[in-house]
């Protein structure tokens, strides 16, 4: 119960669970090592709870906090913010990503929930999509199994790692291009083009200054 306290309450106050580590003192690494079983010491439970402004028993699902009733802008425009989980990689679909996959959570604004469902992130490895999304950047992706040609898209070729590429359709064919020139165009002609699967639309690049 204390991880998904955690993370709801992070999620309300619209700041990833390292944010909130690094906030009260902890290292960045610390919300990795929390789990079902494995809570943070006494003092740590204190820190969270007086930067949440709950109760330790709270924290530890012992105690049910009072929610207060919605007032003003500012509390219609936070109900909008998400929590969504960024992954490092991608492998064997969306459908099979292990929540011990998960690095980080990223506070999103997403006004509707079911976009909001359908959304992860994924941290980039390489860069042949540079200079559109360099290496490290966080790409805000959008759960679907068809794109438009020209789009970028996540894919997935014979249910291997996932890649990043912009998806180009032909008759009987579907080509995935590099943005980096170094970078070769990679095509897969009849039935070879069954060998390549949408995950996702890639709505938004999220770069680190």
């Amino acid at each position: 119960m204390f991880k998904e306290n955690f993370i709801k309450l992070c999620n309300k106050k619209g700041e990833a669970p390292t944010v909130v580590c690094i906030n009260i003192g902890l290292s960045k690494t610390s919300f990795s090592k929390w789990d079902n079983t494995t809570i943070p010491r006494e003092a740590t439970l204190h820190k969270i709870a007086d930067y949440f402004g709950v109760t330790v028993d709270y924290l530890l699902g012992k105690e049910e906090k009072k929610e207060e009733p919605p007032q003003g802008l500012y509390v219609e425009e936070t109900q909008n913010i998400h929590l969504i989980p960024v992954f490092e990689t991608v492998s064997a679909g969306f459908g099979s990503l292990a929540t011990d996959c998960i690095i980080d959570y990223m506070p999103l604004f997403i006004s509707n929930p079911y976009e909001a469902e359908n959304t992860l992130c994924i941290k980039v490895k390489g860069d042949s999509m540079y200079p559109k999304i360099e290496n490290g950047d966080i790409i805000q992706v959008h759960k679907q199994d068809m794109v438009e040609s020209g789009q970028i898209a996540v894919v997935l070729i014979d249910s291997e790692e996932g890649r990043v590429k912009k998806v180009v359709y032909g008759d009987d064919w579907i080509e995935l291009h590099s943005i980096n020139p170094m970078y070769k165009t990679e095509r897969y002609n009849g039935k070879d083009a069954s060998r390549v699967k949408i995950l996702g639309l890639v709505r938004k690049v999220i770069k680190e200054i």
